[in-house]
This record gives structure tokens, sequence and C-alpha cells, in this order.
């Protein structure tokens, strides 16, 4: 089971059991069942700094991603660490099913793209 853990800075709601159920239906789609997930919700600040910060570009996003492992092979007994999510929630409102997707598909390993696009299409 892939365990996710969330921490929430952004002062906002969201449905955190169906974000977990989304991530872990994409990850189960993309063949990964076993693993561990960070699922961050900040601010527009805090989003903002680390979009410049670790992709150079100074605005605001509704999410981000940060892999670890993606698909690469492990040893046996080692736990998969997939990485963070960071998601936004006043940036993305009630529509935040999709950069969940798009941020998900991203810490396995899938670029912008048309098979990026297709993956995000099998999700909607």
């Amino acid at each position: 089971m892939v365990e996710i853990e969330v921490a929430n800075r952004s002062g906002k709601d969201l449905d955190l059991g169906a974000a977990s159920d989304l991530i872990r239906e994409v990850l189960q789609a993309e063949g990964i069942g076993d693993g561990e997930l960070g699922l961050q919700l900040v601010g527009p600040h805090e989003i903002r700094d680390l979009k410049r910060e670790h992709l150079g570009i100074d605005e605001e996003t509704d999410a981000l991603a940060f892999p670890i492992d993606g698909r690469d092979a492990l040893p046996a007994g080692v736990p998969r660490q997939l990485g963070d999510v960071v998601l936004c929630p006043e940036v993305v409102g009630d529509a935040w099913r999709a950069p969940l997707v798009h941020a998900v598909l991203h810490l396995v390993g899938y670029d912008h793209g048309a098979e990026m696009e297709a993956r995000e299409r099998a999700h909607a």
C-alpha cells in the first residue's frame, strides 16, 4: 500500500480522503502499489517561493512535484520513496484533481508531452 503523509500549512480544507484515494488510483494504474509519498498543502506565497527556488520561475502555481525514486529498481526490502507533491488549495480551488494527477505523474517519471497528457486523460 502507498503510505501518504499529509501536512496542511495552507489554512484551507481539502478532501484529504478523496485526494489520497486519487493518488493511490493513479499510482496503481502506473504499476506502483507500495511506497511512501508526501502531500503538502501550502499557501500561494510558499508555492511561489518553491517554484522560484526550484524552477527559476517567479509565479504562483497549482502544484509541484519533487520526485525521488520514481520507477527505479530498488534493493529488496527498501521502501519506495516516491517524493512529495505540493498543492496550493487557494490556486486550485475545487479543481484540485487534475493538478494532483499531473504532479503524481511527474513523481513516476512522466515529463510534459503527449504521453503525459494521455495518462492525465485516463484519470480525468
